[in-house]
C-alpha cells in the first residue's frame, strides 16, 4: 500500500481513538445508552431494564460515576444518563449535570424500579437499556465499542439497526494495517499540523488530571506513594503522574481525559509518561508530538488483537507503548523501539484485568516501569529472544502472540474473574 494512503488510515485511526471521555468509559457508556433511550422515549421512565455483558459488570462495579456525588454501579450510571445526560455529548454525556439533577438522580433511584440482568451475548462489550413510561417503550443497544449504537426501538418499531458489531469493529478504520515498522515511519514523517490539535488536547487534558491526582486524595494515592517512597527521579515521576491520573479518574474526578482504545486509563498511560520525559529532558514540542503518535498507535496496535475488554490488563499495552515513546524521545530508531516493546511485553503480559478500580493505578505504574525498563535493557545490550515464553522472533509475531493470549487464552480467566467479583 502506498505510504500516502497508509498515512491517511493512521490519521483516521488516531482521530477515532483519541476522543474525550469523562469518568471510566464503561459506566459512561451505560449513561450514554440510557440518555439516548430517554431521548427516544421523550419523557422520564417509570420503569428501567438494563442488560449488560459480564465485562461491563466487571468495569462498572467499583468506580465512582462522576457528577453523581459519589454514586457507583450500573443503576447509578443509567440514572445519571436518564436524568442529566446529553446524548449529543457522547462520552461526555454527563459532563454538564446540575446540582438539582444530582439530587433528582437519587430520587429516581429510590422511586423507579430498575432491573439489571446479564445479556445472553458473546460480545465483551454489550449494553441494552429499555425504558417504559405508561404505554410507551424505548430501547437502545450499544455493542462492540463504547459509542457503537447498533439498535434503536420505540414501541416495537425498529428506528435503527446495524447488527451487533464485535471485534471486527466494521464502523472503524481497519486496524489490521497497523505494523510497528509503518507506525515508526508515520511518526517520523507525519506533518505536525495534521496531528497537533489532536495531541494538544491529549496533552492538556491528561496532564491536568494527572496533576489533580497528585494535588488531592483519590483512591489509594499511588502517584503520591511513589514520589514519597522512591523520590522524584525521572522514571518515578513518569510512573507517578500516570498513576495519579488513574487515581483521580477511578475515584470520581470530574475532569475529562483523552482515551485510547476505549479506555481513559490507557489514554493516560500512553501519553503522560511520554510528556514527563519530553518536558524533563527539555525536548522540542515536535519531538513530543512524534513520540505521542508512536506511543498511541503502538498501544492501539497491541489492543487490536486483544479486543476492547478482556482479562488482559490494557494498561500493559499502554505502558509498553509509552516505553516505546520514551525510547523514541531519546533517539531510539525502529530497531530500538521494536526491542523495547518485546522486552516490555515479556515482563508484564501476565497482569489480569479485574475491573476498573483504585488498583488500576498500581498496574499502570508497573506497566510504565516495564516499558521504560524494556528500553533500558536494550541500551545495556540485553534482550529476550524468540522462544522465551510467548516471545517469538520479530516484534509483529510477539504482538500476535499477546493478542492470542488476551483474546483466546484468557477467555475462561475472564469468566472466572467476573464470577469472583459478583460473589464479593
Amino acid at each position: 500500500m502506498k505510504q500516502e494512503k497508509l498515512a491517511d488510515i493512521y490519521l483516521a485511526i488516531l482521530k477515532e481513538e483519541l476522543m474525550p471521555a469523562m469518568g471510566c468509559t464503561e459506566p459512561i457508556a451505560i449513561a450514554y445508552c440510557a440518555a439516548k433511550a430517554r431521548e427516544v422515549l421523550g419523557t422520564l421512565p417509570d420503569q428501567v431494564q438494563i442488560g449488560v455483558s459480564g465485562n461491563i459488570v466487571k468495569n462498572v462495579k467499583s468506580v465512582i460515576v462522576p457528577n453523581t456525588d459519589g454514586l457507583k454501579g450500573i443503576a447509578a450510571s443509567a440514572a445519571a444518563g436518564i436524568v442529566g445526560g446529553r446524548p449529543e455529548k457522547v462520552l461526555e454525556v454527563i459532563a454538564e449535570v446540575t446540582s438539582e439533577q444530582k439530587q433528582q438522580m437519587r430520587e429516581f433511584l429510590a422511586q423507579v424500579p430498575i432491573k439489571i440482568q446479564p445479556l445472553d451475548t458473546e460480545e465483551q462489550l454489550d449494553i441494552l437499556v429499555t425504558l417504559h413510561a405508561e404505554k410507551e417503550q424505548a430501547s437502545v443497544r450499544i455493542s462492540g465499542f463504547h459509542t457503537n449504537i447498533v439498535q434503536v426501538i420505540k414501541n416495537g418499531e425498529t428506528l435503527y439497526e446495524s447488527g451487533v458489531v464485535a471485534a471486527t469493529e466494521v464502523k472503524l478504520t481497519d486496524r489490521s494495517l497497523l505494523k510497528v515498522e509503518d507506525i515508526y515511519a508515520f511518526a517520523e514523517q507525519v506533518e505536525i499540523s495534521k496531528v497537533q490539535e489532536l495531541l494538544d488536547r491529549q496533552i492538556e487534558c491528561n496532564w491536568a488530571i494527572a496533576e489533580e491526582g497528585l494535588r488531592h486524595p483519590y483512591g489509594a494515592n499511588i502517584g503520591k506513594v511513589l514520589l514519597k517512597t522512591e523520590g522524584n527521579t525521572l522514571k518515578t515521576k513518569a510512573r507517578a503522574y500516570a498513576a495519579a491520573g488513574s487515581d483521580a479518574r477511578m475515584n470520581g474526578c470530574e475532569m475529562p481525559v483523552i482515551i485510547n482504545s476505549g479506555s481513559g486509563n490507557q489514554g493516560m498511560t500512553a501519553s503522560v509518561p511520554v510528556i514527563v520525559y519530553a518536558r524533563e529532558l527539555g525536548l522540542p514540542k515536535e519531538k513530543l508530538y512524534r513520540a505521542l503518535v508512536l506511543s498511541n498507535l503502538i498501544t492501539i496496535h497491541q489492543k487490536t488483537g486483544i479486543g476492547r475488554l478482556s482479562a488482559y490488563c490494557g494498561a500493559v499495552s499502554a505502558g509498553c507503548g509509552a516505553g516505546c515513546g520514551i525510547a523514541y524521545l531519546q533517539g531510539g530508531d525502529l530497531k530500538v523501539i521494536s526491542h523495547t516493546l518485546v522486552n516490555a511485553l515479556a515482563i508484564v503480559s501476565g497482569i489480569v484485568c479485574d475491573g476498573a478500580k483504585a488498583s488500576c493505578a498500581g498496574k499502570i505504574a508497573a506497566a510504565v516501569d516495564a516499558g521504560i525498563f524494556g528500553y533500558q535493557m536494550y541500551c545495556e545490550g540485553q534482550e529476550f529472544e524468540g522462544g522465551d515464553g510467548i516471545v517469538s522472533k520479530g516484534v509483529e509475531n510477539t504482538i500476535h502472540n499477546v493478542g492470542r493470549l488476551g483474546k483466546i487464552g484468557m477467555k475462561e480467566t475472564d469468566k472466572e474473574i467476573i464470577r469472583i467479583m459478583t460473589e464479593c
